[in-house]
């Protein structure tokens, strides 16, 4: 009895030290953005966040702990986009998840994502055999997540996708291609395997394996 009473009491309190920690938008960091939509939240304890300046987000969106959420390559460097991350109203972004913008990542209203989803608009090259990848990099590319979408658990977002209104991508999926509206999408990379038509979902068959969807 006395172990459960000390357990609800620590539970009780690390809860209120992580939303007393977390970011709002009437904190000092929170309005180091270039918007905080009000009632939204970064849970304490994100792991790395950096020019803020260049972050949109939303009314009502709650972004979890361990989240990565950054513009640009390093702190305090002058993006030539503005915003270079916007993230729209009554979002939910997962635990450990991580949006790297360099360029342009809009993500629209009423997004959802499981945990550790990745989504970034820049990505490295290789074909330089003498320089490191490390080194290397891709231009990057502008992408685009619209309204009320959900991507599952592990979801990996590459440069130059655009996903559709009202998708679905399922669990540890890797987006390298567009997804339409309305569609459901797995695999890696993801290929779309339902899509809504004539007010009714309906099975996609697919012929051509390289195809994303």
């Amino acid at each position: 009895m006395f172990a459960r009473w000390i357990t609800t009491i620590f539970l009780k309190w690390d809860s209120w030290i992580s939303l007393q920690a977390s970011i709002g938008p009437t904190d000092g960091r929170g309005q180091q953005f270039g918007r905080f939509g009000a009632r939204s939240l970064i849970m304490w304890r994100p792991n790395t966040i950096f020019n803020e300046k260049y972050i949109e987000i939303g009314e009502d969106t709650l972004i979890g702990p361990g989240v990565s959420l950054s513009a640009g390559m390093v702190p305090g460097q002058e993006c030539i986009t503005s915003p270079v991350v916007k993230i729209g109203d009554r979002c939910l972004i997962g635990k450990g998840s991580g949006i790297v913008g360099h360029f342009s990542i809009t993500i629209g209203n009423d997004v959802w994502t499981g945990h550790h989803v990745y989504i970034t608009d820049q990505n490295h090259g290789y074909e330089e055999v003498d320089t490191p990848i490390s080194q290397q990099s891709q231009p990057e590319r502008p992408v685009v997540i619209g309204d009320e979408t959900w991507l599952g658990y592990g979801t990996v977002v590459l440069p130059g996708v655009t996903i559709g209104k009202h998708v679905v991508v399922g669990a540890n999926s890797v987006v390298t291609h567009d997804l339409p509206d309305y569609s459901v999408a797995v695999g890696a990379p993801a290929k779309v395997i339902r899509r809504y038509e004539n007010g009714e979902w309906k099975s996609v068959h697919h012929t051509d394996k390289s195809s994303g969807g």
